[in-house]
């Protein structure tokens, strides 16, 4: 069996846009495939638990991913998470009254920030901060709670 040039550069071309292919679904997956720098502006909100919450988590309102996280830190002296979010500057108009949650997509899925708007018409400016929020809820305190509640109620 003889193989001819031809043959060889289309199993190459072919070998390449397969691993092109699956390049730009890793990106996809861990959503790092914006590398458009859009023009944004920063928001912060601090939480008594940011669960799984990480770097490059979407931000959310109602249902539209209008951002990313950009920064997580611990606050020594309140003991909170605070985190940094870059909203697109297309969405300028979210009211300085509104409250931060931490939830999860799907069952076992990715958490981010999601973004109830109220009723204020004043609206968030860049390094603005969002007061009032809702943390992560974890799993594992939940159940425990749940466990400890059951097992005080079989003890009597």
């Amino acid at each position: 069996m003889q193989h001819t040039s031809t043959q060889d550069t289309l199993v190459g071309l072919f070998v390449a846009s397969g691993i092109l292919g699956l390049f730009f679904l890793a990106m996809q997956v861990s959503n790092l495939s914006s590398f458009v720098n859009e023009d944004s502006y920063t928001i912060t909100a601090r939480f008594e638990n940011s669960g799984g919450l990480k770097v490059k988590s979407p931000v959310s309102a109602a249902g539209v991913k209008i951002g990313r996280v950009t920064a997580i830190s611990f606050d020594p002296k309140t003991y909170e998470s605070v985190v940094k979010m870059s909203i697109n500057s297309k969405y300028n108009t979210i009211p300085d009254d509104t409250t931060a949650s931490i939830f999860t997509a799907g069952l076992l899925g990715e958490q981010y920030v999601n973004l109830d708007a109220g009723g204020s018409d004043t609206p968030l400016k860049n390094n603005g901060k969002i007061e009032i929020t809702q943390s992560a809820i974890i799993l594992e305190k939940a159940l425990g709670q749940f466990l400890f509640k059951s097992a005080a109620e079989d003890k009597k």
